[in-house]
């Protein structure tokens, strides 16, 4: 099943950023990063910040089948696959809309 897993967000200082967003959001910054923000109460998506990588949203899928399946079906409703430069264990697919945005789906199994 798709969903939304994560709200990339482009930032200045992820420090700063972090301290403002667990704040306001009410999110607690994750152990191995602090740049990773999780929901207290509720499963929503995560809040991930970084300075260098654009805003975009990380759709997330449990396993690769579901992530193949998923590209194609978006593929299909009109998004296109993004040329891009993959490392070697990647676990996403870059794509964008008909309006060219660009997002993510993240295979969690990887």
């Amino acid at each position: 099943m798709l969903r939304i897993g994560a709200v990339v967000l482009k930032v200045k200082d992820t420090d700063s950023s972090g301290t403002f967003w667990a704040r306001a959001l009410e999110y607690d910054p994750q152990p191995h990063d602090a740049a990773f923000l999780a929901p207290r109460t509720s499963d929503g998506p995560r809040l991930h910040l970084d300075e260098n990588d654009r805003t975009h949203l990380d759709l997330w899928v449990d396993t690769a089948e579901q992530q193949a399946a998923e590209v194609e079906r978006l593929i299909a409703l009109g998004a296109e696959r993004v040329d891009w430069e993959y490392p070697a264990d990647a676990d996403f697919v870059v794509l964008a809309d008909p309006g060219g945005t660009l997002f993510c789906v993240v295979d969690l199994s990887k």
